[in-house]
Parts: structure tokens; C-alpha cells; sequence
């Protein structure tokens, strides 16, 4: 697969991935969750669609944040499979604040 260039992902997020930031060759989202319980439960939901994609997530858990980075290390740099697995975690967003009392910001 081969990597996008800057203006070709900068363009694909200011259509459709506004939440996502561009950032040393990689997309990123930072969220903050009311507890612990609930940034780890989006966290492994994450999980469980980035391996159906065969494509993980950089990312770090602290309390109650979860910083997110997509990248594609074999193309260096960022492809489609990134756009999709962005649009994955932003459904999935949207489905946990749903099904609980959860007070998501992005940070």
C-alpha cells in the first residue's frame, strides 16, 4: 500500500476526519473519558476492530485519556488503512457514548 502524500491526508481530514489532526506523519485524536473503566472499555473495543483490520493503533492510557495515532509503518507513512481504522474508532465513539453515561471530550 503506499503512503499518502501530506496534502492528500490533510485534504481526506478536513472532509472527513475533522477530529483528526495531522502530526509527524501520522493522524491523531486525543479523548478524555469521565473514569478509568470507560476510556480502557472504548480502548478495547478499538482493539478488537483493529485486528479484524490487521492494522493497530499507536496509543497511550492514562486515566482516564486515550491518545490515539494511526500510521502505516510498512508504507512510512500514512495510506487508506489508516483513513479506515480513524473511521472505525469515530463510529465506535459514537456507538459507546450510547450505550453509557459517558461524557467523551476530545481533548
Amino acid at each position: 500500500m503506499k503512503a499518502l502524500s501530506e496534502q492528500e491526508a490533510a485534504k481526506y481530514l478536513t472532509l472527513h476526519l475533522k477530529e483528526w489532526v495531522l502530526e509527524k506523519n501520522a493522524i491523531k485524536r486525543d479523548f478524555k473519558f469521565k473514569t478509568f473503566i470507560e476510556a480502557f472499555s472504548f480502548m478495547t473495543a478499538v482493539a478488537l476492530e483493529a485486528e479484524k483490520l490487521n492494522h493497530h493503533p499507536d496509543w497511550s492510557n492514562g486515566y482516564n485519556r486515550v491518545n490515539i495515532a494511526l500510521t502505516t509503518q510498512a508504507a512510512n507513512g500514512i495510506t487508506q488503512l489508516d483513513f479506515d481504522l480513524a473511521n472505525t474508532i469515530d463510529r465506535i465513539v459514537k456507538k459507546f457514548c450510547v450505550n453509557c453515561s459517558l461524557n467523551l471530550i476530545s481533548i
